[in-house]
């Protein structure tokens, strides 16, 4: 989903609301979680998940180019981890799916079973 697709879905759902009052509204909310991230700090949505910054230690590298070797710097980079909520709502609609699929091979892998039969 991107995040023009995230504000129609927003909008449409929220009859009440302009779509660019739905706009404004999330991406003053990705531009302070962005502002969050860049002082260090940790933003926390209970159900959702967090997001936190991982370091990265300096490392030697390679340009896959020419194989050279590169010194990359240390660096902070963002992380996300789900929360409980959240990877369980995943799994149930992905394991309903995997079941579904399950369910409309069946018939298809008796008809292979018995014409190779």
């Amino acid at each position: 989903m991107t995040k023009s697709e995230l504000i129609e879905r927003i909008a449409a759902r929220q009859t009440q609301l302009s779509p660019r009052d739905v706009e404004l509204a999330v991406k003053t909310m990705i531009e302070e979680m962005a502002n969050a991230l860049a002082d260090g700090g940790r933003i926390e949505i209970r159900g959702f998940g967090s997001f936190s910054l991982h370091f990265r230690a300096p490392r030697v590298g390679r340009n896959p180019k020419t194989g050279a070797s590169v010194e990359l710097h240390g660096k902070y980079v963002p992380h996300f981890k789900p929360g409980k909520e959240l990877r369980e709502r995943v799994n149930a609609a992905l394991e309903t799916e995997a079941a579904a699929a399950d369910e409309q091979q069946a018939p298809l892998k008796a008809a292979a079973v018995r014409a190779g039969s």
